[in-house]
């Protein structure tokens, strides 16, 4: 009786609170799918498929008007530079997560012990090697949005509202970013290690 009692109060008190109104959202522009990327601390395939997802959708959607922007625009030439820093990040945010997934399926070391799993493994590296390869693409991309960031006319505008940006620019130019020779050493060794397996009998 008691416990009747103490849900039907509950249930008094719970059907009495005024709900919220809850708002719409929607994700239309590249500064609101950018927003739904992020990482974890361990990442699983699935979390890095749903960043990629995220991020391939912000590296596709228009600008948000330049007054929505989380900093202050103060020229058009500002403007201008960060929408090509801002491509240019999401590119090398897609490379990141690229390399994520590949190491996740890739095998750094063939053993000859390995022969009764191939085929698992074989197909976990043909997934890591398509990973490092679209990388490379994203890095060709992010290179023309940096050249277009680091031109003559930018010489004298940072943003450092987007630091981090601007480093990675300048990184880039610099030659201390440097995907493309990372991405080449992992899919060179990848595929050494892919001829060794396919290589192996089934004796073990």
């Amino acid at each position: 009786m008691k416990k009747l009692i103490l849900f039907l109060v509950f249930a008094s008190i719970l059907f009495t609170i005024p709900l919220s109104p809850t708002h719409a959202y929607m994700v239309k522009y590249k500064e609101d799918w950018y927003k739904l990327y992020h990482v974890h601390y361990q990442q699983y395939p699935d979390d890095c498929i749903e960043n990629i997802y995220w991020l391939e959708k912000a590296a596709q959607a228009d600008f948000c008007n330049p007054q929505y922007v989380d900093f202050k625009i103060e020229s058009e030439k500002q403007w201008e530079k960060y929408r090509y820093l801002f491509q240019m990040h999401i590119n090398l945010k897609l490379i990141e997560q690229h390399l994520r997934l590949g190491r996740i399926y890739d095998k750094k070391c063939i053993y000859f012990y390995d022969s009764p799993w191939k085929d698992e493994y074989l197909r976990n590296m043909e997934k890591a090697l398509s990973c490092y390869e679209a990388g490379l693409y994203y890095w060709q991309e992010a290179k023309v949005w940096c050249e277009k960031a680091s031109a003559p006319s930018f010489s004298f505008l940072f943003i450092t509202d987007k630091q981090a940006w601007e480093d990675e620019s300048a990184r880039i130019v610099s030659g201390d970013l440097d995907y493309e020779r990372m991405l080449t050493r992992e899919i060179e060794r990848l595929k050494k290690n892919i001829e060794e397996l396919q290589a192996m009998d089934k004796t073990y």
